[in-house]
């Protein structure tokens, strides 16, 4: 009864689908890295394919693609768009992984919170050093950008290993739509980790032996870590296929579970 109360007093002042949001915040920065890279090759291939060894290339970083004028306009607005809505899935995830581990415990578990805060602090720095490589280009900042980029990698793999590990953690009987979903997660990150591997062989051999290619294959490198992590966040599509992203109006204690299809739908 005054939970019913509660809901009157209440009104949805916003409804967004979360699948939607999510879809548009991935797209974002695949189209603009997309755009980027058709212009650049037609338009500007002197620019593009300047390295430091002078050597033949015929794939361009993304650094070097987004780092360009005017597709570096482009890359940072879509980036822009893109990092507020990365920052409103991580919080969901995070709230989302915390209930179904309520659900699982009686007794609070030290180790499982805090792997689910290392979740979510490694989302961050992923997001954070995301904007620092769009916003620091190697042309403006060679070793800054360098070392931004080190830390997406290393913050970008390890979130996607602890997510592996707190997935099955929080689920440990899964449906027919999480198991697909958690395949892909393992495929992604198997594909991103070997890309890694690629990634730093050709790069040694381009910056100390400067091998004709090994920067194209670099690059190579780069773009299928960039697929595998845009198509790694794109699977909350899967984890939250029907969820609503609401802001209600009137009161600050509308029960609202997270994982609750019938909730949903009278909040419509």
């Amino acid at each position: 009864m005054e939970g019913n109360s509660i809901c009157n007093r209440a009104a949805v002042v916003f409804l967004i689908s979360f699948r939607q949001l999510c879809l548009v915040t991935v797209s974002l920065p695949l189209c603009a890295l997309l755009i980027c890279f058709v212009t650049a090759y037609i338009f500007q291939q002197d620019d593009i394919h300047e390295t430091h060894c002078r050597v033949y290339n015929v794939i361009p970083s993304i650094s070097a693609i987004t780092g360009i004028s005017p597709q570096r306009y482009l890359w940072r607005t879509c980036i822009a768009f893109h990092i507020g809505p990365r920052v409103i899935i991580a919080s969901v995830y995070k709230i989302h992984y915390r209930y179904l581990l309520s659900k699982l415990y009686s007794e609070p578990n030290a180790t499982a919170n805090r792997l689910l805060n290392l979740c979510y602090w490694l989302n961050m720095l992923e997001i954070g050093a995301l904007c620092g490589v769009t916003y620091v280009s190697n042309r403006e900042n060679y070793p800054a950008h360098e070392k931004i980029f080190i830390t997406f990698m290393i913050g970008s793999l390890s979130y996607m290993l602890v997510t592996l590990k707190v997935f099955k953690m929080v689920k440990p009987t899964m449906t027919e739509s999480e198991r697909r979903s958690y395949f892909m997660k393992k495929v992604l990150f198997g594909t991103s980790i070997c890309s890694t591997a690629g990634l730093l062989v050709f790069f040694l051999k381009h910056r100390l032996l400067c091998h004709e290619m090994a920067f194209s294959w670099f690059s190579l490198c780069e773009y299928i870590i960039a697929c595998a992590n845009m198509a790694f966040h794109f699977t909350v599509v899967m984890d939250f296929p029907t969820e609503n992203l609401v802001v209600i109006q009137g009161s600050s204690s509308v029960p609202l579970p997270l994982n609750s299809v019938d909730s949903e739908q009278k909040v419509k």
